[in-house]
């Protein structure tokens, strides 16, 4: 079965990395506890990334991915993937189940600029 590519437009709200995303009954979730970091270090070099890009995510490689998440273990409701490419580990919160059935073994990221 091919994997979906899925999109969300994170952005800083109060400091922090959030998105919002109504197809999923989600508003300005935030990216937290090294995720955080993990954007950080994705939006390098994208102009105006505070006021939102597009992050797009598999459970499969596709062509462009910036970074493999590789998951870790689970811990207060969330889920610990880390980052070779990205040198840092992050936790996702329980929103990830919005996307996937299950926490996939790998989370295939590539952060890209908005276009008009």
């Amino acid at each position: 079965m091919d994997e979906p590519i899925h999109a969300i437009e994170p952005f800083r709200y109060h400091g922090l990395w959030v998105f919002s995303d109504a197809a999923v009954d989600l508003h300005q979730e935030p990216f937290v506890s090294g995720a955080d970091l993990m954007i950080e270090k994705l939006v390098r070099g994208i102009a105006d990334a505070d006021d939102g890009f597009v992050l797009l995510f598999s459970a499969a490689p596709f062509p462009g991915y910036q970074a493999d998440l590789e998951w870790q273990r689970s811990q207060s409701g969330g889920y610990w993937y880390r980052s070779r490419e990205l040198r840092e580990e992050g936790w996702l919160t329980a929103a990830l189940l919005k996307y996937f059935p299950e926490p996939p073994p790998h989370i295939y990221v590539q952060a890209k600029a908005k276009t008009a």
